[in-house]
């Protein structure tokens, strides 16, 4: 299996947008009244999160890439 990157701003994004769903099923199946309008905060407010999350983790990646690039390298000792 080939390992690929953690990318935290899709975490936030599908959570915050499975519980929109989930809010959204809920209020369908009468389980529970939830207003119409407050599913867009929601589903806006997440995406805006994930984005700034997205934002962090790509600077924290490219400083990290960066430091280790300037590092020097180590010796293995056998």
């Amino acid at each position: 299996m080939l390992r690929h990157e953690f990318q935290p701003g899709r975490l936030v994004a599908g959570a915050c947008l499975l519980t929109a769903g989930v809010l959204f099923a809920g209020d369908a199946a009468g389980v529970w009244r939830v207003p119409r309008l407050a599913l867009v905060p929601l589903v806006v407010g997440g995406l805006f999160l994930a984005g700034a999350v997205g934002m962090v983790a790509g600077s924290v990646r490219r400083r990290r890439r960066a430091a280790r690039r300037d590092a020097p390298p180590t010796r293995i000792r056998t």
